[in-house]
Formats: structure tokens, C-alpha cells, sequence
């Protein structure tokens, strides 16, 4: 029995944000007050992403 309320486009892959792909994973630790921020934002996921790669580039550029 099809779920009613499922739709064929929730198959479909997702679009991918940039040319690699996003296979590994990273944790670390943070305090309470910064899981909150970051939760606290439109796509945390991205949010994280981004502030890794500003740090990694100006880091790179010294």
C-alpha cells in the first residue's frame, strides 16, 4: 500500500551545495550556549560548514 502521504520528488537525490561531495564526517565538542546559537540558525549545517572553510582559508593565507 503507497504512503499517502509520501511524494515521488521526496525520492529524488538531493542537490549537492558545491563540486565535492560531502561523504566524511566531523564531531567535536562544543559548550551548551554554541549548540544553541548554531541550532538557532536558518541551516546549521551550512552555518558550520561555512565558518570551517572562513577558518581554514584565512589560515591558508597567513
Amino acid at each position: 500500500m503507497p504512503n499517502p502521504k509520501g511524494t515521488p520528488e521526496n525520492l529524488e537525490p538531493g542537490i549537492r551545495k558545491g563540486e565535492e561531495p560531502m561523504t566524511a564526517n566531523l564531531s567535536f565538542r562544543v559548550t551548551e550556549s554554541m549548540k544553541q546559537a548554531v541550532q538557532a540558525q536558518d541551516d546549521p549545517a551550512q552555518f558550520c560548514r561555512d565558518a570551517i572553510q572562513k577558518a581554514l582559508d584565512e589560515t591558508s593565507n597567513q
